[in-house]
Formats: C-alpha cells, structure tokens, sequence
C-alpha cells in the first residue's frame, strides 16, 4: 500500500509553542524563515503502517558533497574532520536511494554543533551547541526543508536523530580553581575520590557487599561496596585529571587542590566563536521563551558529576533489582565520554525547552519520527516504572505536536547501547503516575538481536534456538520453552504488546512488540563485514529483510562497506567501496541482493506485517544434519510466505533431524499438496511440494547450500 502523500496546510494558532507579538502582527512584518516552513505544505501520513518501511541510516557528511559552499572545516584525509557532505548531496542521491528501494531515510542530526574538540571535529552532529538552528556545516533551513519535501515527493519518509541527553563540549569544570582549563596525572591508588573518601569509611562499608542505597541511606557511608571496588582497582594505573572530562563524583564534581577539597567545583563557559564554543544562544523569537527565564548558561541545568567511566568493567560491579545500582547512577547522571556534559533532564526548564526544540523541528522541517540518541541515559524506570520523568514528558508533547500539526503515525524509537534486553524493553512500557497515564518510545533500536543474533548467531555459528528464544521473550510466547529457560532467555514479554496512541493522537497505533527495528551494524559499532565475508553478510541481510520488525540498513552496507570501529565505519560513499566498487555502484553483487529482499518485501505483505510462527530452530552442533537451519512462517489472515535459511558457514544443511532423532521433517502450515515456489534472491525458480507425514501433517524437506535462504510462497502456475 502506498503512502499518503496529502499535504495540508497548518495554522500557526495549532502550534502552541510559537507565539508572534502583537506589534509585528501590527506592522505586518515579513514571516521569518522559520514562519515560513511552518506554513508549508505538510505530509499527513494518514494510513502509514511502519511495519512497511524499510530505514536506511545516512550519516550527512560522508554520503556526498552537494555543495562545496558550505565546506567549511573540511578534511577529507583527516577520518575525524569534516568531509563536505551535506543536504544538497542526499537530494542528489534520492535517485539512487529510490533505485534500492528504501523508503525511509534516517538522518544524522541537524542542530548547530560545537565544531571542534581537541582536534576532533563534530562532522556527526552529536556535540549539540544550539537546539534552534541548523548546522550550516550541511546547508540552511530551506534547504533541510528541501530534502525532507523532495523525499516525500518520492513517498520516502524521513526520520531525524536527536540527542536529548547531553550537549557539547561547551564549557569545563574548574577544579582547581585557577579560571582556566587545565589537565594533569594524579596517581594510583591515590585518586583524589578514593583517597580523601572511600579510604575513610567503616569496614562495614567496605565488606559487606552493600547496595548503593543501603550504602548511602541505611549506613551512612560516603561510598558504597561497588565504590570500594573500582578504588581497589584503580591501585595499578594513573588518573589523568580533565578539567574538561573528569570522572564521575557521586556528590557532583568537586573543587580541588593537593590540600583537600573546596565544595563543589565551578563550571566556566570559553569563549571561542571559531569553532562555536560559546554559550547557546537565545531561541529565535517566534519560541515563548522570556528573557529572564533560565537558559544553558545555567548551572542547575546539568548535573556536573563527571564522565562515566566503568563501562569497560562493568562486570566488577553489582545489579541489585529494583535499587538503584553503581552503573545506571552513573549512566543517568555522568556525562558522556568526551566531555558532552550531561543535561539535568529532571529540570522542568530542561524538559521544557527541549520538547519546545523538538516540537519546532517537527513543525519547520516536517519530519516524520525521531530516532532518539542515549534513550537508557535518561530515566530509571526499570526502578521507577511509574515516575514519569524526562521520557513520559518528551513522548508525550511529541505526540500531541503532530497531532496538532495534522500529522499521523509519528514514530519513536530510542538507542539504548546494551544488550540487556529487559533494561532496553522497559523503556516502551509505558505508566500511570497523579497526573494519569503516560507513555514511552514507540521502539528501540534492537541492540540485544545485533549481538544475540547477528553476532553469535549468523556471524559465529551459534544454536539458531536463540532466535526463536529472544522472540519469545520479547512477546511472552512458549514460556514453557525450558530450552529457552536454559539459555537464559527471560519469560517476557519483555516488550509492550499495546499502542502508546492511535495513529490520529499522533501515536503508530501499533505495540512496541511490533515495530522493534532490527539492524546489523551502525555508526557506533564495526561494519557486519569486519573480519567476516561477503556470503555471511548477504546471509545477515536475507535475515534482517524477512524478519519481524521494521529492517534499518546503514549507508554502504550495499556497496560492502567493512569498515571497523568509529571512525572506520563512517567511509565516504562517494570514494566507493574497498571491493572496487565505484561510489553509488547499483550494479554490483550486493546491490542487486538489498534490491531484490526490499522488492520481495514490497510485493508479498506477510514478509511486512505477518505474524511469526517459527517452524525449525536448533540447537545441535556443527555437523549435524540441520545445523544452521532457521525457518519460520510470517502468516495474514489471507496470505502467508515461508522463509527458510540456513546460517551455517561451512556446510550445507536440511530442514529435517538426524535419523538418530527420529528424523523428522519440518513442519508447515500450508495444506498438503501446495506447490510453494522459491520468490528470493537466489531462487532459481524451484517448487516444492508439500508432503504428509505420519500424522497427516504437511512438512517440508529440503536442502539448503552454506549461508543460503528461500522465500516460499504459493505457486499459482
């Protein structure tokens, strides 16, 4: 089915955050820019069903360069610089992007950025400086309006990344004092936190394997056991003091010298317009801000603890359920490595201005859903499930601006970084607090199927049973699966089975459990084909692009891009590939692969919108006659396909058990004696037939070459 593309035209009196004084009404001054937009034709999406669209994630400055005028900072052979892509460049692509088929586009942020950081530039977008006005790094706000009306015109959707958590390196912590930035080594055990506290806390507080609440409240004590621990561990290495990214204080980042502590330490803003390290700006006008009210220059609106720095032991440390553990503090209130200072979001202001900011790039540029950045570093509701917070807010200003704005089905979905699916599936459940009911992100980027599945799984070999077992958990189905129980997969659903809002209260009308979007690898992580090959990869996509939810495809995955860790993974597209191919190539082997799944999807709706019911998963080893074989039905109420994969690498397989296990055959839905004909990328055409078993059912046995799959649909030939 194809997208609404009506537009409607959207009264300023509909969009409550903007206001225009009297005396310009009075005058009847020219509209600004921004005015201007808003009054734009706008898409509605009336009927849209997310489960049809196919992302594809653009980082701006590496796709093309459209248009040299806005090059500034440029570096092309600096990996960390600027490399000239902008706006301009995706509109001139939108011919290639339709040739693949995607039909949404997820793009990298668009605000203004602090532009450089100790020789790192923010080519990305994620050093946030002004949340009002476009970075002219990639072009102006007629021009962003551009892209997103061109795209529509193609019924390609698109989807903006926001960073709600944290904000540039803006401004620094002066520790010692001195009014400027300044860095030095402090030593080993002797770290400044755990000399002058933890050292001197009872050893009740240091032996007991106290929570941090039971540390903190129950005992009085300075540092909890988590604490005590990361001291101990420290004892081996040196501390690098940053004034600009010191590490976490749990009383907030303190004032300090060789002679003790001084109270919480100041935070001081430079000034450096040559690269935009100032402080924000004022809202353009036509935002109902006053001028007396708070703004970032604000102290009270960041929390000022410090840089989170145990993730990369986070093993060392507890997780005690339902309190409120060393790691989430830190990641809730510590800011991002790197110095992006973390953003109070429990501030009223904070949360104000920043849904006033979203609210007005969903009027100005007519987006249509947000991708959300850092989701699991705002908010607890694993421990509060009830407290609205930033998220419950956010959310839900969100939905009532596009439904204001007459736009329907606006989408959702946040990036929490971890593989702990019921920490990421908590945050799409919604709450009821004394001002009612509220609700979360419509979905998340599914980072525990990118290691649970696309790792473990595809890319090394792994029992196919744990496909079958993360989707039980994510919808509560088979919870007496004891093969699951083993493995360690959560009874769910961990997932929420309903709708945060109907598609005309500016929600998807559809439940979380639903819509999960489903990727292989991204810019935060290595490309799929890093120390893999290009027949696992295709093997990776066959998955991704039959598999339930909505499939994101990151920019270059099609040319082979293999890029490793950020940021070895953000090539340039133009350059083309390291296979050879030329930069937009639609005619080699991969290409042609992404194209050919996407069509499929297109053109049989139960490979979109069908239910699952998985028909073979294993758990036996290498060897085995079914290893690697993974198959599953997507089933409408008048239509269903059969997708059959084999994921082993080194041999071929069969849909059936080995004889010593009574051989039997897998099982399908399709009545006995149905013709199913192979319709997927590597079909030759092939029919099979469905056969009766013993008992009267209809299975299917087949053999499948290494990294292979089918798509079976009826035959009606």
């Amino acid at each position: 089915m194809k997208n609404s593309r009506t537009h409607t035209f959207v009264s300023r009196a509909l969009f409550g955050v903007f206001v225009v004084s009297a005396a310009s009404a009075a005058s009847c001054a020219a509209p600004s820019v921004e005015e201007e937009l808003i009054e734009g034709p706008r898409r509605t999406n009336k009927g849209l069903d997310w489960r049809d669209q196919v992302i594809y994630q653009i980082m701006v400055d590496r796709f093309h360069n459209g248009d040299p005028n806005n090059d500034y900072f440029v570096k092309p052979s600096a990996l960390g610089g600027f490399h000239g892509g902008d706006w301009q460049g995706v509109i001139d692509k939108l011919d290639y992007l339709e040739e693949l088929g995607v039909n949404t586009l997820w793009i990298s942020p668009v605000i203004r950025n602090v532009d450089e950081d100790a020789g790192f530039y923010s080519y990305h977008g994620y050093w946030g400086q002004d949340f009002f006005r476009p970075n002219p790094n990639f072009g102006d706000l007629y021009k962003l309006r551009e892209l997103v009306d061109k795209a529509h015109e193609r019924d390609i959707l698109v989807v903006l990344d926001i960073v709600t958590n944290h904000v540039g390196q803006l401004w620094y912590y002066d520790i010692n004092g001195n009014g400027r930035h300044d860095e030095w080594l402090t030593g080993g055990a002797n770290t400044h936190t755990c000399l002058q506290i933890c050292r001197s806390d009872a050893a009740q507080c240091r032996d007991k394997g106290l929570s941090f609440d039971q540390a903190r409240q129950d005992y009085g004590c300075q540092c909890s056991a988590d604490e005590h621990a990361f001291c101990a561990n420290q004892a081996g290495y040196f501390e690098r003091v940053l004034e600009a990214d010191p590490e976490y204080d749990p009383r907030g980042v303190q004032g300090w010298t060789s002679l003790g502590f001084s109270g919480p330490s100041e935070i001081r803003f430079p000034y450096q317009p040559e690269v935009n390290r100032v402080p924000p700006p004022r809202p353009p006008k036509l935002i109902d801000w006053p001028e007396d009210r708070p703004w970032f220059d604000d102290p009270t609106w960041y929390n000022r603890r410090g840089r989170v720095y145990l993730w990369w032991h986070e093993g060392d440390y507890s997780y005690v359920e339902g309190r409120q553990p060393f790691v989430r503090e830190q990641e809730t209130l510590g800011d991002f490595p790197g110095g992006l200072k973390d953003l109070n979001t429990d501030n009223p202001d904070v949360q104000d201005v920043l849904s006033k900011a979203f609210e007005f790039w969903i009027a100005v540029a007519d987006f249509d859903g947000f991708r959300i950045d850092t989701l699991k570093h705002i908010d607890m509701p694993e421990i509060a499930p009830n407290k609205r917070g930033f998220w419950g807010e956010f959310t839900g200003r969100m939905r009532a601006q596009a439904k204001k704005l007459g736009k329907e089905n606006f989408f959702m979905f946040g990036e929490a970084f971890d593989g702990n699916d019921n920490l990421l599936g908590i945050y799409t459940f919604p709450g009821e607090d004394e001002r009612g009911k509220f609700g979360r992100v419509d979905s998340v980027f599914y980072f525990s199927q990118k290691y649970q599945i696309f790792e473990d799984v595809i890319k090394n070999g792994g029992a196919t049973k744990k496909i079958e077992c993360l989707y039980n958990s994510r919808t509560g189905k088979n919870a007496d699966d004891q093969a699951c129980r083993r493995m360690g997969s959560p009874v769910g659903p961990v997932y929420y089975d309903q709708p945060h809002a109907s598609s005309e209260d500016g929600g998807i009308g559809l439940a979380p459990q639903q819509v999960l979007v489903n990727f292989m690898d991204n810019h935060d992580v290595s490309r799929f084909l890093w120390n893999s090959d290009p027949e696992t990869l295709h093997a990776a996509l066959f998955y991704l692009l039959t598999w339930d939810g909505i499939p994101c495809i990151y920019y270059g995955t099609e040319q082979r891009f293999n890029g490793g860790n950020d940021p070895r993974n953000r090539e340039d597209m133009a350059l083309g590939s390291p296979f050879g191919y030329p930069g937009f190539d639609t005619t080699n082997e991969t290409f042609t692969f992404v194209k050919s799944l996407i069509q499929a999807r297109k053109d049989y709706a139960p490979l979109r919108r069908g239910e699952v019911n998985v028909v073979w998963a294993t758990e036996r080893p290498a060897g085995s006659r079914d290893y690697g074989v993974f198959a599953f039905e997507r089933v409408l109420p008048e239509e269903r396909a059969l997708v059959v994969l084999n994921l082993a690498k080194d041999q071929e397989s069969t849909t059936c058990a080995p004889e010593a296990e009574g051989g039997v055959c897998m099982k399908t839905s399709f009545p006995v004696g149905s013709v199913l004909q192979d319709v997927g990328p590597e079909s030759t055409g092939e029919t099979f037939v469905v056969q009766r078993d013993a008992q009267g059912d209809g299975y299917l046995q087949m053999t499948l070459p290494a990294r292979s799959g089918r798509i079976l649909v009826p035959s009606y030939e």
